[in-house]
């Protein structure tokens, strides 16, 4: 009698899944990331964690990268003043590598400029807007950058 309970189970959900209106389903609708990372504001109120201050905010760390080279990396905002007039303040990227275990910092690598402003604040501000593909393009520029200069 089992056999017949699981036939009749199975004809039952191959019923249901004939006659089911996909538009009727549960699902969220996929990401755009394209969408999500063009513009100056991010269109989808769900995906506030594509870019750098949007993601310490959503998940309370700094996100984590795997660099070119294949080792894990965080990465940490700094900034610093400059002698130019127009640009008093810069924002520039400091990716901590850490060994394979997770157990302790290897090294360091540091982004170029990635952002400029009037003040500390305004540099800072504008350097948690970039993408996180921003972030990661940035990281592994600096690893190739440290490379050449090893060799």
């Amino acid at each position: 009698m089992p056999a017949q309970d699981d036939e009749s189970l199975f004809e039952r959900l191959e019923r249901e899944a004939l006659f089911r209106d996909p538009d009727e389903e549960d699902e969220e609708p996929e990401l755009d990331v394209v969408q999500q990372t063009t513009g100056d504001a991010v269109a989808d109120p769900t995906a506030t964690d594509l870019t750098l201050g949007g993601y310490i905010d959503k998940h309370n760390r700094p996100p984590a990268f795997e660099g070119c080279d294949g080792q894990p990396y965080t990465v940490d905002l700094d900034t610093e003043a400059t002698d130019h007039p127009a640009k008093p303040f810069v924002a520039f990227f400091v990716f901590v590598r850490w060994a394979a275990t997770g157990a302790g910092i290897m090294e360091h690598v540091e982004s170029g400029d990635v952002t400029h402003g009037a003040t500390e604040a305004d540099a800072r501000s504008a350097a948690l807007e970039l993408t996180l593909y921003d972030v990661k393009s940035e990281l592994d520029a600096a690893i190739q950058r440290k490379q050449r200069e090893l060799e």
